[in-house]
């Protein structure tokens, strides 16, 4: 499918993804079957993207050995291009916040 550059719809996200902090790393047809995947360096940091069993494309931080096995990173495909987000804010799994209540006696 190819998307005409004057199409406000593809400019308002690709302008949303560069903003939020998601890259593109290259096309969905660069690996186009189970089992395939894709090296890129973004930034100096190296990242494998894959194509799983399940058809699902995700996206992993390879990190050095002493730090131990690769971290998952978010990963998207938008009109057919794949993006991953490096931000590590939006990694980190945030606790939900408790709410205690102390209830009124009548």
């Amino acid at each position: 499918m190819s998307v005409p550059p004057d199409d406000p719809r593809f400019r308002r996200e690709m302008a949303s993804a560069y903003r939020s902090g998601w890259h593109f790393v290259d096309l969905a047809t660069a690996i186009p079957h189970r089992g395939d995947s894709l090296k890129v360096t973004l930034f100096g940091e190296p990242i494998v993207v894959a194509r799983e069993q399940d058809e699902d494309v995700r996206a992993y931080r390879c990190l050095r050995r002493p730090r131990g096995a690769p971290q998952p990173i978010r990963c998207a495909i938008r009109y057919g291009m794949i993006f991953v987000n490096l931000d590590q804010r939006d990694h980190q799994l945030i606790e939900p916040e408790t709410i205690t209540a102390t209830p009124r006696s009548a």
